[in-house]
Order: C-alpha cells, then structure tokens, then sequence
C-alpha cells in the first residue's frame, strides 16, 4: 500500500477563539494552539503541504468579519503560515464547500487530509462528514482542535463532554482520530492512521454499557 499523501488543513485559527464570543475552552486553547504549532513543524520536516483556512462572515455578523481583530489568525499561527501552500477563505462549516479546496487537492494528489483547528463542534465536525462524499481521508488530531462549552433550548453540554463525545463520532465513520504524537509517528513511517468503523464501535460500546 503506498504512503498517504497528505495535506495538513488550518481550519479557522483565528483570534474569535481566543479573545472572542467563542473563546475555545477543551482542551484548553493554549494547549491546543502549542499541538498546532507542532503540527506545523512535523509538516514542515515532511514536507507537507500546508493549507490556512479563515472563516469570514458580512459586515454586520457577530464575529469573522474580515477587518476586525476576531478575523485575524492567531499571532503565532499568522508568521508561520505566511508560505503556505494555499489560502481559503470559507462561509460555511465546511472546508470544502463553496471553496476551491477540493480542486486543489486533487491536482496535488492529495488523498488525506488532517483537521487541526476550530471548533471541534463546527467546522472540523462539518468538513470531517463533507469528505466522505469527496472520497478523501480524514484524519482529525484531537488534541489540536477544541470546543466551547454549549447551552440552547435544547439543552447544555460542556467543552469537553462535546469534544470527546466527538472525537468518539468522529472515529466511528468519518475520520481516524489520534493525537498530534500519533500523527507524527504516521507521518515519519508514511503510514496511514488507524480507523474503527460504525459496527465495531457499536459491539465495543455496548460492551462497556
């Protein structure tokens, strides 16, 4: 089986996360944002291809507005990123949609792509299901993304009860879930990630219940 040839993907790292409405709060969003950083070196030494995606909202939204402070990429995130591969900019959940993004990987012969960023409840949720339909690996670092805590008429729910139980859902069909470790491992070995499927998490989980 030959090596993934992966794209490591920078999904809305920006400043609403950490001075904002939607301040990331599990894991803890300076923890995360070091394990972005490193993921940024271990692509660096891969030489892997790195994509910047930014959310961007109208002029009168609540947060993303190109212009505003919220908008911007986190400082340190912003001077290493500056030659990446390629910039996109997004309105939607998803990477994929209303983007370039997936012509781009495709010319590239990309066929995995790895999710850091924000939030985990969101955009990296979003664009893990999104691919599915595109025919692209996904593989989701777990502790280089994050929640925030979530309360509605529906219900509340904090941080981490949401990240975990989606990096559950997440390995369960749509993406290989690992830590930032694991990924490095993979990536040096030009291995692919490990990946349960739907019924095996079912037989595990009923087994634990």
């Amino acid at each position: 089986m030959s090596a993934p040839r992966r794209a490591l993907v920078l999904v809305d790292v920006q400043q609403e996360y950490f001075d904002g409405p939607l301040n990331i709060e599990y894991p803890p969003r300076e923890e995360s944002l070091a394990r972005i950083l490193q993921s940024l070196d271990v692509a660096e030494r891969a030489q892997t291809p790195v994509v910047v995606v930014q959310h961007e909202y109208p002029a009168g939204a609540p947060a993303f507005v190109a212009g505003t402070p919220g908008y911007e990429l986190q400082p340190d995130v912003k001077a290493r990123t500056g030659n990446a591969a390629k910039h996109v900019t997004k309105s939607l959940a998803s990477v994929f949609a209303g983007t370039d993004l997936t012509d781009w990987l495709r010319a590239n012969e990309i066929d995995t792509v790895t999710l850091v960023g924000y939030m985990t409840n969101n955009c990296v949720l979003g664009s893990a299901a999104d691919a599915e339909r595109l025919g692209f690996a996904i593989e989701v670092l777990s502790d280089a993304t994050g929640a925030i805590h979530m309360a509605n008429e529906a219900g509340s729910v904090n941080a981490r009860q949401v990240h975990e139980t989606l990096m559950v859902l997440l390995h369960s069909n749509w993406a290989a879930v690992a830590d930032t470790g694991a990924w490095a491992e993979a990536v040096s070995g030009g291995r692919e990630l490990p990946k349960s499927d739907l019924v095996t998490t079912a037989a595990k989980g009923r087994a634990d219940h």
